[in-house]
C-alpha cells in the first residue's frame, strides 16, 4: 500500500477544497444560466385548418399543428393544463398543451363549435353553432363533456359571455341582429333583445350588470343594462367601423376592442365607457391577447395572414409574423388577467 507524504497530502487537500469550491460556486450559475423558454403564442388559421405556434423570443413560426376544418376560437381549460381549439366545420375540439404545443387529444362529435366558453365555476361549457343556428350547453366534470341541451336560437350565433355567477350565458346572433340570455341551470332562454347590425363579441363590466356588444356591421359598441329582469339599451360607444372582438387590458380599468374595417384597436375606459386611446393595426384586426406585463398586444390581422405585435407604450405595430390564411383566434399562457 502506498502512503502520501505530509506535503503531498496537504496539496491534495488544497486541490480538493479548490475543486469543491469551484463546483459550489459554479453550480448555481449553471442552474440560472438558461431560463426556461416562454410559452408560445398560438394563432388559429381558419382557412388552413391549422394552428401556428409562434416563438415570442425570435418571433418565428416554430411549427404548424393540423386541426379540424375552420378553427376559429381558442379557450383555456379551467386548470390551465390545456387550450381548446374549436374546429367549427370539423365538429371537433383539439386539446393542446399550452407550454409544449403537443396535441393531447381530439374530441369528436361537438357539432359546429364556432365559439366556446367555460363558466367560472367550471361546471358548464357552452358552444355557439355559427352555421347551424343553435347553442349547446355541456356539463363539464373536469375531463369530459356531456351535452345537457341543444337550444335553437336566431340566425348565426356568434359570441358568448358567461356571467360571474355562472348562471347566465349571453349569446349574440350575427345575422338576426339580436342577443339572447340563456339560463344555464335550466337551459332555457330568459330573454331576447334586438341589437344593432351584425353583433359579435360581448364583454361584461360593472360586475356583469352592463354588457358591451361589438357591432361588426356598424362603427361602435352598444351598451346594455342587464341588471334587471329585462335588458335595456343605454348607449353606444363610437370606436370604428367593424367593431368586433374584446380583450381585457389586464389592469382592471380598461378593455380593448378591435375595429376590423377601420383597421384599428380602441381602448375603452371601464369607468366612463369612453375611448381613451386608438392604435392603428393593418389587415383587418380581429382577436387579441395581452402579454402578462400589459405592455404588448397580440392581434390577428385577418386579411393579411399576419400576427401583428403592438407596443402599447408607443401605440405602434412593432413587428408582424407570417402565419396561415385567415388568422382568427390568438392565445398565450403568458397573458394578462382576463377580467
Amino acid at each position: 500500500m502506498r502512503f502520501l507524504s505530509r506535503s503531498t497530502g496537504r496539496a491534495a487537500a488544497l486541490l480538493s477544497a479548490c475543486l469543491f469550491g469551484a463546483i459550489a460556486f459554479t453550480a448555481p450559475l449553471a442552474a440560472t444560466a438558461a431560463p426556461p423558454e416562454p410559452p408560445p403564442i398560438f394563432v388559429l388559421n381558419s382557412l388552413d385548418a391549422s394552428v401556428s405556434v409562434i416563438n415570442p423570443v425570435d418571433w418565428t413560426e416554430k411549427q404548424r399543428i393540423p386541426t379540424g376544418k375552420e378553427p376559429h376560437h381558442i379557450y383555456m381549460t379551467p386548470d390551465e393544463k390545456s387550450v381548446i381549439v374549436a374546429n367549427s366545420a370539423g365538429d371537433s375540439l383539439t386539446f393542446v398543451n399550452p407550454r409544449t404545443a403537443e396535441v393531447q387529444r381530439v374530441v369528436y362529435g361537438i357539432i359546429d363549435p364556432y365559439q366556446l366558453q367555460f363558466s367560472r365555476d367550471m361546471k358548464w361549457f357552452v358552444t355557439a353553432a355559427n352555421r347551424l343556428n343553435h347553442v349547446d350547453v355541456y356539463r363539464w366534470d373536469g375531463k369530459d363533456l356531456k351535452l345537457a341541451k341543444r337550444i335553437t336560437t336566431g340566425k348565426t350565433p356568434s359570441h358568448i359571455w358567461i356571467d360571474n355567477t355562472s348562471t347566465i350565458a349571453y349569446v349574440t346572433m350575427q345575422d338576426s341582429d339580436e342577443m339572447i340570455a340563456v339560463d344555464l341551470p335550466t337551459q332555457t332562454i330568459r330573454w331576447r333583445v334586438a341589437t344593432g347590425p351584425m353583433p359579435a363579441d360581448i364583454y361584461g363590466v360593472h360586475n356583469d350588470k352592463t354588457l358591451l356588444v361589438g357591432l361588426t356591421g356598424s362603427d361602435g359598441v352598444q351598451v346594455f343594462d342587464v341588471a334587471g329582469a329585462q335588458p335595456k339599451l343605454v348607449g353606444k360607444i363610437p370606436t370604428g367601423k367593424g367593431a368586433h372582438a374584446f380583450r381585457s387590458a389586464g389592469d382592471g380599468k380598461s378593455v380593448f376592442v378591435s375595429n376590423r374595417v377601420a383597421n384599428s384597436i380602441s381602448r375603452i375606459d371601464l369607468a366612463t365607457l369612453k375611448v381613451t386611446d386608438t392604435y392603428p393595426v393593418p389587415g383587418g384586426p380581429d382577436c387579441m391577447d395581452v402579454s402578462a406585463d400589459g405592455k404588448t398586444l397580440y392581434v390577428t390581422s385577418r386579411w393579411a395572414k399576419k400576427l401583428s405585435v403592438v407596443d402599447l407604450a408607443s401605440g405602434k405595430v412593432v413587428r408582424q409574423v407570417n402565419v396561415g390564411r385567415s388568422p382568427h383566434g390568438v392565445w398565450t399562457l403568458d397573458h394578462a388577467k382576463r377580467i
